[in-house]
């Protein structure tokens, strides 16, 4: 998928495709750029990436990579020993002073409640460590001709529809609130059937708020 063809066929839904058009090119395609990261933090799986975390030294709160739009999955420790998720519960009947303990290789993590950026480790880390984890990336800023990295063409439908929402929704005189709406059911269904399978909550996932290690 290239970005040139969602613009291609947002400019034929859009009745844009004859000079003088309602949108540049370039408008266009940071319109398709801004429908890429909807999408991404609408499914953010569709966008996952396996790679380096680099951990703070004596730290038991970690945060993601600046690209990160949300932490999926923590696996090991980089050249060393695997890491299992776990709640505050366990660790806190088991280990009432781990957040207190010396620093060591991450044997367990914890989700954050309220930032999903930001993750929790037992025990805190060493100095040079770095987990092997999984998360999803905020798309770059693709031009028009580049292919877009991870989301399969299976999409593509979906990346118009997203486009052509976000043209309809912009402030001038050619908005159209009903169209906009109309694209803007169609791509969030398309993206909201697929995605309820793999739905799990913090809750579920045992998440610790960083005002418990306050």
């Amino acid at each position: 998928m290239i970005l040139n063809d969602v613009i291609t066929e947002a400019r034929r839904i859009l009745q844009d495709t004859v000079s003088p058009q309602r949108y540049s090119d370039t408008v266009m395609l940071g319109f398709a750029n801004q429908a890429l990261k909807r999408i991404a933090v609408l499914r953010p799986d569709l966008f996952a990436i396996i790679a380096d975390i680099p951990t703070t030294q004596d730290a038991v709160v970690q945060a993601m990579p600046a690209d990160s739009i949300r932490l999926l999955e923590i696996y090991s420790v980089k050249g060393g020993n695997g890491i299992i998720e776990t709640n505050r519960e366990i660790l806190d009947q088991s280990l009432p002073t781990w957040m207190n303990t010396t620093a060591g290789p991450a044997i367990n993590f914890m989700r954050h409640v309220r930032n999903a950026n930001k993750f929790f480790i037992y025990p805190k880390a060493p100095a040079n460590q770095t987990l092997i984890g999984e998360y999803a990336q905020t798309p770059p800023v693709y031009d028009g001709t580049t292919t877009v990295a991870l989301l399969p063409d299976a999409y593509f439908p979906v990346v118009i529809d997203a486009t052509v929402f976000i043209a309809e929704s912009v402030d001038n005189e050619h908005v159209n609130s009903n169209r906009a709406q109309l694209f803007q059911t169609s791509f969030t269904q398309a993206l909201g059937v697929a995605a309820q399978s793999r739905a799990i909550t913090d809750t579920e996932r045992g998440g610790l708020d960083e005002e418990d290690v306050a």
